[in-house]
């Protein structure tokens, strides 16, 4: 690799490191081709941009961004993935792939300028997701207006309950 195409790396990593909400780190070691495209597949359909990258060019790169404290993460084969939106759909493929796979290894990871470890990675994962959580919380908004209407809505019912058990007293 020429010193112009290292460059070009390490302003692309830059960018990637910049522009996303969070990254994680991986150790791939002895993962089969198939495994790795399976695991890419997965993580682009969650919009995840999923990288392998030198160590020393992903240093550089760090440099001057949130994912600077990941330095110490730089050993061995690193796989990067960069998750843009949702940050909970990545966390649970990779931990997923990390319970299952003996050839693949959380190493850390960086969300919002916050370093995360492994532990924080698998917390993530058991989150619902956004859609899941954003439902959720529409409910609980919608809950109190819903209530509101049930009880505006039984002061008619209990009237006109009341006046067809008089009414059926005096037809008795």
């Amino acid at each position: 690799m020429n010193k112009e195409s290292k460059g070009n790396v390490v302003s692309e990593l830059s960018e990637l490191l910049n522009s996303s909400k969070a990254t994680f780190l991986a150790d791939y070691r002895g993962m089969d081709v198939e495994a790795v495209n399976k695991l890419r597949g997965e993580l682009r359909q969650v919009g995840v941009d999923y990288r392998v990258a030198k160590n020393t060019l992903l240093r550089i790169a760090a440099k001057g961004t949130a994912a600077e404290c990941l330095e110490s993460h730089l050993q061995g084969p690193t796989a990067v993935a960069f998750a843009s939106d949702d940050v909970a759909a990545p966390a649970k493929v990779l931990a997923d792939l990390a319970k299952d796979s003996k050839f693949f290894e959380l190493k850390g990871g960086v969300m919002d300028g916050k370093p995360l470890s492994v532990e924080d990675i698998k917390a993530l994962a058991n989150l619902p997701s956004r859609e899941v959580l954003l439902g959720k919380m529409l409910g609980s908004i919608n809950a109190p207006a819903t209530n509101f209407v049930g009880v505006l809505a039984a002061v008619p019912r209990s009237l006109v309950q009341v006046l067809a058990a008089i009414q059926e007293q005096k037809a008795a």
